[in-house]
């Protein structure tokens, strides 16, 4: 099995350590992903902001970057999405279609891939999950609240399974966090207040670790967390996954 790391733009500037951590993560489960160097942007930033013929050069290098691998893998619900479905803007050759199908969520690998459904180790804290609309609603990582009342997902799961974790159960269990790329640019004002209300729902039911599979949203919460000093750590679960004791 051929299997390249693709780590998305704002990981790679601000969050290198999450890269680190799923690298070091699929290494312990027996995965040993290349890192191509000449990777660039998936193009999802020019994609939402309207310019996504500007964005189909960047398109066509991804697929030549990873044309070669079986999967691509990510620690971004967002970025798989949008290879997935935004690159129909593309003439489907085979080695385009190779590459859509190929792209995976880092935890979506793990549990349908490699069909790990729980790993060993402690986590002794209490957890809230953030559910991103891009690995929910598009990549169907977990139940929607508008189709049954059950709370179920694959991170979740995983994270049920570590000794000591006790998960937030929120008042409003999978309400988006206002991010949604550049629309936290041209909305500021709605997206903070967004994310707002969602880093209050996770106060309010005593989180004291906010974690989930997209970095993107993850950093608009800390981003919040941060300015009002809050006493919740943000962290990606491949931080919490990799870093997990015996």
């Amino acid at each position: 099995m051929k299997v390249a790391l693709f780590v998305p733009c704002y990981i790679d500037q601000f969050y290198p350590q999450v890269a680190v951590a799923t690298l070091q993560l699929l290494q312990k489960l027996g995965v040993a992903a290349h890192f191509p160097a000449q990777q660039t942007c998936c193009g999802q930033p020019l994609a939402n902001s309207g310019c996504e013929r500007e964005a189909l050069p960047i398109y066509r290098h991804f697929v030549e970057t990873f044309s070669d691998y079986d999967y691509v893998v990510a620690p971004s619900g967002s970025c798989v999405y949008h290879v997935r479905k935004h690159f129909d803007k593309l003439d489907q050759t085979a080695e385009v279609q190779h590459v859509r199908a190929a792209a995976y969520d880092l935890i979506d690998f793990i549990t349908n891939v490699l069909g790990v459904t729980e790993l060993p180790g402690a986590f002794p804290h209490k957890v809230g999950l953030h559910l991103s609309c891009h690995g929910q609603r598009g990549l169907h990582q977990a139940n929607e609240s508008e189709m049954t009342p059950v709370r179920d997902g694959q991170l979740r799961r995983l994270l049920a399974s570590l000794d000591g974790l006790e998960l937030t159960e929120l008042t409003r269990n999978d309400e988006c966090c206002g991010f949604g790329g550049t629309f936290c640019v041209s909305e500021a004002g709605i997206s903070a207040r967004m994310g707002q209300d969602r880093v209050a729902d996770h106060v309010r039911n005593g989180t004291q670790v906010l974690t989930g599979s997209d970095m993107s949203c993850l950093m608009h919460l800390e981003g919040i967390v941060r300015r009002a000093n809050m006493p919740i750590k943000v962290m990606h679960a491949a931080e919490i996954l990799n870093g997990l004791t015996p």
